[in-house]
């Protein structure tokens, strides 16, 4: 029997919101400090087409970065403009001159990878999580420790994807949390792209094969992948 690895609670799949995930699983990947001639190769034709693509004030307009901000909007009631979308924050970034904090190859790789897309993705070491796990809204008083932050209590309106053990591995579809992340020591992981009402599952499925395309290219080790699996309601 195949384990089941995400779920949508009964909550979540009783919701007028229409969402959808996609996600895959690499055994044996070696996570390094250093980039790869490739990524680096990737990283400047990225930038010079984002440059040449968008603006500082034409960026909130794209198609799929609206659907991203509407959804912070109406359903997470976050104002879009203070914590903006992933893909659009680190494009901003690229538009102002400044430069993508470089964190290892697997972290660096879906950055750009969403910057690409647009398309908000996650790797998270799928060692220190039981499954299976659980898209659900977050339950009042829940607490979640962000990468880099301080725990924060919950509300209950946040949508929230937990561990069998509870624990809460991302605020979704922008916060993950500290211990899930992808470190040197992380050998198996789990890599999920993240959509929103109005995003397709092609798009998901696209992410993720070009995260495993660059993985392919620029990993110091052979690995071994499941196939993508999509989740949508």
């Amino acid at each position: 029997m195949t384990m089941e690895i995400i779920n949508f609670s009964q909550e979540i799949n009783e919701s007028d919101i229409e969402l959808s995930l996609g996600y895959i699983i690499f055994n044996n990947i070696s996570v390094k400090r250093e980039h790869s001639s490739f990524l680096d190769d990737n990283i400047s034709e990225i930038s010079n087409y984002i440059k040449d693509t968008y603006s500082l004030e034409s960026i909130k307009d794209n198609e799929i970065i609206r659907k991203y901000r509407d959804f912070y909007w109406h359903y997470l009631k976050i104002d879009p403009t203070k914590i903006r979308p992933s893909a659009e924050a680190l494009i901003r970034r690229i538009l102002g001159n400044k430069t993508i904090p470089q964190i290892s190859n697997v972290v660096d790789a879906y950055n750009w990878v969403s910057i690409e897309t647009l398309i908000p993705m996650g790797a998270y070491d799928y060692d220190v999580l039981k499954f299976p796990l659980t898209l659900r809204y977050a339950k009042e008083g829940e607490e979640f420790i962000p990468i880099g932050g301080k725990v924060k209590t919950l509300k209950g309106h946040e949508i929230i994807l937990a561990d069998n053990a509870k624990k809460i591995m991302f605020q979704y579809p922008y916060r993950d949390a500290d211990f899930s992340k992808v470190t040197t020591k992380t050998r198996n992981i789990l890599l999920v792209s993240c959509g929103v009402p109005g995003i397709s599952t092609e798009l998901l499925e696209k992410s993720l094969k070009k995260f495993h395309f660059i993985m392919e290219k620029m990993s110091p080790t052979q690995f071994s992948s499941s196939d993508i699996s999509i989740l949508k309601k």
